[in-house]
């Protein structure tokens, strides 16, 4: 068999695998399914209300808040200062305040600092957890270390 045939029959068994695995996901037509009144929604699943929507809602008081976070680098302890401003337990603004002790802290800090809001604003507080940013990793460290303090005093 030429190359090219056989890179065609097996790019047609493959096609033909995979048509075959998608049709098993998805529902036979003799599976029951819950129908959904004409009037309105239905009775087998529970409709939203305030107190199912409290318990999973927010714990944290809306408000702007700043701390340290430490990190070790190759030039020892860091500190990385951040302001988290909350709304419904989700991070609205993020602002760093470097406080490098060398130059090459001060960029790492710089770059983290750069990119940080695009990875945390809209998050729940309790989603964030950045491990590189911008290509800063260490400086993360420091990040995650205030985001916990933070936490802890928004409740």
């Amino acid at each position: 068999m030429r190359p090219s045939v056989r890179k065609s029959v097996f790019a047609g068994i493959a096609g033909i695998s995979l048509i075959g695995t998608v049709a098993g996901c998805a529902p036979s037509a003799t599976q029951n399914t819950p129908a959904t009144p004409a009037g309105g929604t239905s009775s087998s699943a529970p409709a939203a209300t305030s107190s199912s929507l409290a318990t999973s809602g927010s714990t944290y008081k809306d408000g702007t808040y700043n701390a340290d976070g430490t990190y070790v680098s190759p030039n020892g302890t860091e500190t990385v200062g951040v302001e988290l401003t909350l709304a419904s337990g989700k991070v609205t603004a993020v602002e760093i305040t470097q406080h490098p002790s060398n130059p090459n802290t001060r960029k790492f800090q710089g770059e983290f600092a750069g990119g940080i809001a695009a990875q945390v604003v809209g998050k729940s507080i309790d989603e964030i957890k950045v491990s590189k940013v911008a290509g800063s990793s260490l400086t993360s460290g420091g990040f995650n270390d205030a985001v916990e303090k933070i936490k802890s005093e928004a409740k």
